[in-house]
């Protein structure tokens, strides 16, 4: 067993699994309380005043209690941050690395902006870790990335992942956890997956490139392409198929 989940940790892409050994060490740290989630926070006045700058990064690493929510988080990570890493960036994982980056900027934009805001500061006031938006990020551009794929839920009912995070957006509610976290997640994924992938061929230009100093970080690794045995798809819509 111990083997088993060593050579599966290993065989994670590069930046996935930093992620998420940064993501459990936080965690589990902050519950044996050897680290203080106090000097993790996102908190933009002690960034700005006292150069704590640490904590534009810490506040994407703590997923708060080691409860169910935080095991449901940590599956996503792995999984699709996984499956992004190893198929729609394969070979790229500066571009990857570059998505992260692009997706905690915009969260923690969306956040700052959102706490001037009359009447919506109390709300974005008390978002102060964003582990949980940067993951339904990654969520939200793998389903539309990988739109017809077939999934199941809990085996209760099944549905193609382009609607996948609705799904986990509407079982967040039910569960009576805020939906905030979720919705900016999703708001981010789009942005990226629209300034990446839809704008570009509209108009033959691509806003979003990645700076030349992440690329020299990472040597270009052979694209392989294969299709996994056990993964149904949908068929795509008649007119879709047509357009291309």
């Amino acid at each position: 067993m111990a083997q088993a989940v060593e050579d599966w940790y290993k065989q994670m892409p590069i930046i996935t699994r930093s992620y998420l050994t940064a993501a459990v060490v936080t965690t589990v740290g902050c519950s044996l309380e050897i680290i203080s989630p106090y000097n993790l926070y996102l908190n933009p006045t002690l960034v700005v005043k006292q150069y704590q700058f640490w904590r534009l990064v810490t506040n994407f690493l703590y997923f708060r209690n080691m409860d169910l929510d935080f095991l449901f988080h940590m599956f996503f990570l792995a999984r699709y941050c996984k499956l992004l890493e190893e198929n729609s960036f394969r070979g790229k994982t500066a571009d990857f690395l570059y998505m992260l980056l692009f997706g905690a900027t915009v969260l923690t934009g969306i956040v700052l902006i959102g706490g001037m805001i009359p009447y919506l500061s109390v709300s974005f006031s008390k978002i102060i870790f964003l582990s949980n938006s940067l993951t339904f990020m990654m969520v939200y551009v793998w389903s539309k990335q990988n739109p017809y794929i077939h999934m199941s839920f809990l085996g209760l009912f099944t549905f193609t992942a382009a609607y996948l995070p609705w799904v986990l957006l509407g079982f967040s509610v039910l569960v009576g956890a805020s939906p905030w976290g979720d919705l900016l997640g999703m708001i981010a994924g789009h942005a990226y997956y629209f300034l990446a992938f839809v704008y570009p061929r509209m108009t033959d230009r691509r806003p979003l490139k990645t700076p030349s100093f992440l690329k020299a970080l990472f040597a270009d690794e052979p694209v392989i392409v294969a299709r996994p045995e056990d993964v149904r798809f949908a068929h795509a819509p008649f007119d879709e198929i047509h357009q291309d």
